[in-house]
């Protein structure tokens, strides 16, 4: 048996299949039922394309869900699936990956099912780090519930359970996802494929939690919530694009090729937007271990009507992981029971003995 080596450190331990694959093998016999021109669709089908590449055994992956359209995530992928308890995948994923190290374990959530009656079992996941993938679709609605406000729905949001409009404040998913200490954390868009797959890629190939927010459109109960970061005419000002070692520009090319706008420190200690020539634009980091800057870049994404959002990878550090470190402790308990065991049997036994006939 062989087992996944660089650049996929994150799935060390779990066996491969030498034998090439394709997007065929992953896809289940079950009719797909989402709404016409769901944003599901185009996340299931990046999935199904990169799934391949990471060379695992079918049998070796595992994709748990909770309540939602998005949680019927596991009918349509040939691997092992469970469809789960509202709000309870992160839970469920952390016993299997606990108990499993031979297993590539995915949680699929919304922002209703992560971050309402799930929130907590989120948090703490991302916290003690398991090795596993989360992807929270955001279509800041309730969908199958047939189009209520939702944890992360803007202010004043008329909805069916807010007729004069909502006045909770949101949750932005990758600020809580940095607060709670995440290894890794990134967000994307549904309809960019490219993007969706290299996000994907970086996930699986992380050793820890990797929490992927996917901006999703829900045509039905919240369509065009992100139109301006999928718009040809507003795109290039809406989406903060970030790459580790690179200076963080968009807008409008310059004449250097990038960006005429960039992010810099503000005075008050956050970030704000400046020229995109001034020698001020920061360079990112993803790898910093301390969170400040990335937890900075995620409160330029506005809770009310979408504006800007920064899109990539905000951290990605490494730390020791929750099952990694509950396995060793299980290995070391067992190695000295078997010298206690040995003690045990020469205490009894004493330095002489006698076979009795």
């Amino acid at each position: 048996m062989t087992t996944v080596e660089l650049p996929f450190p994150g799935l060390a331990g779990v066996p491969t299949k030498d034998e090439p694959q394709n997007r065929k093998e992953y896809t289940a016999d079950q009719e797909v039922r989402w709404c016409p021109g769901c944003g599901d669709y185009a996340i299931l089908a990046a999935v199904q394309g990169f799934l391949p590449d990471l060379g695992l055994r079918r049998e070796n992956i595992v994709f748990v869900s909770g309540i939602g359209c998005s949680s019927r995530f596991p009918y349509y992928l040939d691997t092992y699936g469970m469809h789960s308890i509202h709000g309870r995948a992160p839970a469920i994923a952390t016993g299997i990956a606990t108990a499993r190290e031979d297993i590539n374990v995915w949680v699929v959530t919304g922002d209703g099912d992560a971050l309402s009656i799930g929130g907590n079992h989120l948090i703490h996941a991302m916290r003690r780090n398991v090795n596993m993938t989360i992807l929270l679709f955001n279509n800041r609605i309730y969908g199958l519930t047939k189009g209520q406000y939702s944890p992360t729905s803007e202010p004043g949001k008329i909805t069916k359970s807010t007729p004069v409009g909502s006045v909770d404040h949101p949750f932005n998913p990758v600020s809580l996802a940095l607060g709670a200490e995440a290894s890794f954390v990134a967000r994307t868009i549904d309809s960019d494929r490219k993007h969706l797959t290299a996000v994907l890629s970086a996930a699986a190939a992380h050793r820890g939690t990797s929490l992927v927010e996917i901006y999703q459109n829900c045509p039905i109960f919240n369509d065009g919530a992100f139109d301006a970061v999928k718009e040809n005419d507003t795109k290039a000002d809406a989406i903060i694009p970030l790459e580790h070692g690179q200076p963080i520009r968009f807008g409008a090319l310059g004449e250097d090729g990038l960006g005429t706008k960039g992010i810099a420190r503000s005075s008050s200690g956050g970030v704000e937007v400046v020229a995109g020539n001034s020698p001020d634009v920061l360079v990112h980091d993803a790898h910093n271990p301390d969170p400040t800057t990335a937890f900075a870049l995620s409160r330029l994404t506005d809770a009310g009507v979408l504006h800007q959002a920064p899109i990539g990878i905000f951290r990605s550090v490494s730390r020791p992981t929750y099952d990694d470190g509950a396995r060793q402790q299980i290995a070391t308990a067992q190695a000295g029971q078997e010298d206690a065991n040995a003690a045990l049997a020469t205490l009894i036994n004493g330095k002489d003995t006698w076979t009795v006939l």
